[in-house]
């Protein structure tokens, strides 16, 4: 009901009021409406917003903080100009070092930072900060480097790091040859094998992934360098991240990895070491011996292409008159270059290649070294010790030598006896008392029914020998007539000496005398027309049988004599020339040639055949030095005049017939060729030394160490109470006798994966610069493969010629040198050649294009040459000449493998930073940068694998006895 009454009133109000105003009262009404509730909004709004205005302005004076006025601020800051920045220029405390430092810091923001840094803002204070944090980390490494001692790091760390990577690339080279087969890709497997070797002989190391794969390398130096820049970045710059990895990029991407990978480049060792042996000039022999060695068809191929461009110059110039005899040689030149290039490659290419000992001792005819002459030379007698070693006949030789040790030894106690007794003091007894128990020491070891092995010799000798040292004093002659009828029994018995002239090990000897002509291949590729070849002018083109038998046939002819003289200047050194025309006429045909040749050369000849032809001595006479006015013409045309004489009776029929061996001597010295020295300037001006040093070395030092160990205690407890010069004598021949035993074997022990520098024993007789020779031509020339009396031999000799030489002050004159090489002339010196080569002047040099591959490798073969060039005769005569040039050969191509000079580089550079920073345990980082080596991880795996049966055997052994015990 009050539903239906709300309705019918409203309904009735609605009606009544449609009736009244009209139907369009209700938009009227609506309009109004809205009308006021519009007003009522404005009015509102603009009496509210100036209330609160006044309201705002009543609270910000009474109670609330003052706005930010930051950014006007910093508007304000930045509107303003530039202040300038001080920078402390000082970094070392050496203003020399200091200045191109600062222009290197300066370059490197330059390039690496400011060209983009600047896109970004045109602040400065950035740039001050990298830059300040460099000063101050290059003032921290400044301030350790005075604090370190270099000497250890230059003398011994250095050359036995250099010795140890020598020592893994041989190793590495050694495997990869006893494998046989002929790999597809032999270059990448030596790097295999070489990392292979290095993890076995670091145990704890390997850097196969830094030398080998950029991306982990440019990691490595990432690390490398924040580790440096924590060490010598104050804390606070070095926890600003952003500053740090600039930095660190900056180090690692634009400074280390292009040094790095310049080092490790090996055009550029090449070109750097034909430039620091630039004044050495090329030999033509040297050249020719390095392309027939050669086994890279590369080099061939360069030397060949330039060879034939040269050839083609050569054909297209028109000359007359004197000009075409010298271009004619040029061209038989070059066409013997070009053919002996095509016949190495063709052999290369067959796969035919041989041996060239081995050709030789096939080759039937050799030349004859005397018996005599061979145990005196140091080359020489280890292959002949090598050899009785194997028939079983050492002991005749060792007894041999180590007579000639005890005549030496007697002869030197006797001279110090007789000088004693002149100066009043008397020690006779003594004296012949450590000599018979000498002389008994050699009768016991060798000639005494005891003796194991015994000397086979005349009964009667040994008896007679016997009663002489019981009843007689003893003296250097007293076994004389035994040795002498041994040395025959070595000449004589088929067994020894003859048979030795037929063994491998005799062409291998005289290989190392450079008594072997190098193999020349001609003809078809089956291996016929193999000869041995000569001159490459076709003026003397015989083998060395050939030359020693031609005064045999009587239908060949020499003649020879001097035709000029004139003066000669090379590099500031004047001398005299003398031009020999040498004329060569058989049945079937004449040749003439011309070659040249020093006065210097003339005496060296005439030593040498003196020597070996003692009957000569009295026969010839070279015409006397002149040391002052010796380059006037006069003087010049007399010498020509008496040498031309020497010649003549040089040349004699009949003198040839007399010596039949002088041939070889004669047709060497006149070859058209450069004249290979027996003896060099040096040892010919050392000569009153070196004779003496030789026989005492030779004999003393080596040969009596043979004697046995109880000889040496007898002697030593004899010689207690002797004088000074007795008792050092005695010391030293102690020290010899226990070193080696009684037959000579080898005793030294080389492990075959251990650093260079472990077996050298800290001897305090051995100063610093034997020990680093010895330690760099073990390796270099691998001697410790060799006759353990040749190390010795080599040893005393270096150590005789160092005391002769410097004396006691060499140790001074070592930490000299490197204090030199640290001074600030020296490090300034450093700094501008870097600054120079990555900014020649001023400028970022761009990267180097790589060279062509052609002169890439002829740069190779120069490199070679030149290092074959200047290895000095004395070398050659204490080792070996063929052992000599394959030690040099070695060494150079190690250094022709990049990812290999990448690990010899940071070895060094790891070594730089242990002994900058040895508190800092480098060597455990670098452990762990190196640690995801794939090599290191192959060998854990193997050692794991061999160690595990080995493990579980003594488990189960420690259980066994654990059961019995119970």
């Amino acid at each position: 009901q009050t539903s239906l009454s709300i309705w019918g009133w409203g309904s009735l109000g609605l009606v009544l009021f449609l009736v009244t105003f009209g139907p369009f009262a209700i938009f009227y009404f609506a309009f109004y409406i809205l009308c006021f509730v519009g007003g009522g909004f404005v009015v509102t709004l603009l009496f509210g917003k100036s209330n609160s205005e006044k309201y705002l302005e009543q609270c910000e004076h009474s109670f609330l903080p003052c706005t930010s006025v930051g950014i006007p601020k910093c508007i304000e800051e930045m509107k303003r100009e530039a202040r300038p920045i001080k920078i402390d220029r000082r970094l070392t405390g050496a203003n020399i070092i200091d200045e191109p430092l600062q222009q290197v810091i300066q370059f490197s923001l330059r390039d690496y930072v400011q060209y983009w840094y600047y896109t970004l803002s045109d602040d400065e204070s950035f740039l001050l900060e990298i830059r300040q944090a460099l000063q101050y980390a290059l003032v921290q490494f400044s301030a350790r480097s005075k604090e370190t001692d270099w000497q250890p790091y230059f003398t011994t760390r250095l050359v036995d790091d250099f010795g140890t990577h020598l020592r893994v690339f041989r190793k590495a080279q050694q495997r990869i040859a006893e494998k046989g087969d002929q790999m597809k890709d032999q270059a990448e497997e030596l790097v295999d094998t070489f990392f292979e070797v290095e993890v076995e002989m670091e145990k704890e190391v390997c850097r196969d992934l830094v030398c080998t794969s950029p991306k982990d390398e440019e990691g490595f130096l990432r690390d490398l360098c924040e580790v440096l820049l924590y060490i010598l970045l104050p804390p606070g710059d070095f926890q600003n991240k952003i500053m740090r990895y600039f930095v660190r990029e900056i180090l690692s991407r634009g400074i280390l990895l292009p040094l790095i990978n310049q080092l490790s480049d090996p055009d550029y060792i090449n070109q750097y070491v034909i430039w620091m042996i630039r004044d050495s000039n090329c030999n033509y022999e040297a050249f020719m011996n390095i392309i027939k060695l050669s086994d890279n068809i590369g080099e061939l191929e360069a030397v060949k292409d330039k060879a034939s461009e040269e050839l083609q110059y050569l054909r297209s110039l028109d000359t007359a008159g004197d000009d075409i005899n010298t271009i004619k040689n040029q061209i038989n030149s070059l066409l013997y270059v070009i053919k002996v290039c095509d016949s190495r490659i063709q052999r290369l290419q067959s796969g035919k290649e041989i041996d060239t000992v081995k050709l030789a001792a096939n080759f039937g005819k050799l030349c004859t070294v005397p018996l005599d002459h061979i145990l005196v030379d140091n080359v020489a007698l280890q292959f002949f010790m090598d050899y009785m070693q194997q028939t079983g006949g050492q002991a005749h030789l060792f007894f041999w030598m180590t007579v000639e040790g005890y005549r030496v030894t007697a002869q030197q106690q006797l001279e110090v006896l007789q000088s004693r007794q002149k100066d009043g003091k008397h020690q006779t007894n003594q004296t012949k008392g450590l000599l018979r128990a000498a002389a008994f020491g050699v009768y016991e070891q060798y000639l005494s029914e005891k003796a194991s092995p015994r000397v086979n010799i005349d009964d009667n000798l040994v008896a007679k020998l016997a009663e002489t040292l019981n009843h007689e004093d003893p003296t250097p002659e007293i076994f004389d007539d035994i040795q002498r009828k041994v040395y025959e029994l070595m000449l004589r018995d088929e067994r020894f000496y003859p048979s030795f002239k037929q063994n491998v090990l005799y062409v291998r000897m005289l290989a190392e005398l450079d008594m072997l002509k190098d193999p020349s291949f001609r003809g078809s590729d089956d291996g016929e027309g193999e000869s041995f070849n000569g001159s490459p002018t076709g003026s003397i083109n015989l083998s060395l049988d050939d030359l020693s038998n031609g005064p045999a046939d009587e239908t060949v002819q020499l003649h020879a004599y001097i035709s000029d003289t004139g003066v000669c200047n090379d590099h500031g050194k004047t001398y005299a020339l003398y031009a020999i025309t040498v004329h060569r006429r058989n049945a079937n045909s004449e040749e003439m040639w011309k070659t040249y040749r020093r006065y210097s050369d003339f005496h060296d000849f005439h030593m040498r055949i003196t020597e070996q032809f003692e009957n000569l001595a009295n026969i010839l006479k070279l015409p006397g030095k002149k040391t002052f006015n010796n380059m006037d013409r006069e003087f010049l045309e007399k010498r020509k005049k008496d040498l031309n004489a020497y010649l003549q009776l040089l040349l004699n029929p009949e003198m040839m017939k007399a010596s039949p061996a002088l041939a070889h001597y004669v047709y060497d010295f006149l070859e058209n060729k450069a004249y290979s020295k027996g003896k060099g300037d040096f040892a010919r001006k050392m000569d009153t030394f070196v004779n003496p040093l030789r026989n005492s070395m030779r004999n003393v030092s080596n040969a009596v160490k043979s004697i046995p160990d109880s000889l040496a205690e007898g002697m030593t407890k004899m010689s207690d109470n002797m004088g000074k010069m007795s008792e050092r004598l005695g010391q030293d021949i102690k020290q010899s006798f226990f070193k080696v035993p009684p037959l000579m074997q080898k005793t030294y022990s080389d492990p075959d994966h251990c650093r260079v520098a472990a077996p050298i024993d800290d001897n305090v007789d051995d100063n610093i610069p034997l020990r680093v020779m010895l330690l760099l031509m073990d390796e270099v020339f691998d001697l410790k493969e060799r006759n353990q009396w040749l190390r010795r031999n080599i040893k005393n000799l270096l150590q005789q010629l160092i005391r002769a030489t410097y004396g006691d002050t060499i140790n001074r004159k070592i930490v000299d040198h490197v204090d030199w090489m640290t001074s600030p002339e020296q490090v300034a010196d450093a700094v501008k050649r870097f600054r120079d080569a990555f900014w020649p002047n001023g400028i970022l040099a761009e990267t180097v294009p790589r060279r062509d591959k052609a002169i890439r490798m002829r740069t190779r073969v120069a490199g070679k040459t030149k290092l074959l060039e200047i290895m000095p005769d004395e070398l050659k005569h204490i080792i070996g000449a063929e052992t000599t040039r394959k030690g040099i050969l070695r060494v150079f191509e190690m250094f022709q493998h990049s990812q290999l000079n990448k690990r010899m580089v940071y070895v060094f550079l790891e070594r730089f930073l242990e002994t900058l920073f040895p508190q800092n345990k480098f060597p455990e980082l670098f452990n762990k940068l190196h640690s995801r080596s794939k090599q290191m991880q192959r060998y854990k795996q193997r050692l794991h694998s061999t160690q595990a049966p080995s493990l579980q055997k003594s488990l189960l052994v420690s259980h066994i006895r654990l059961l019995m015990h119970l």
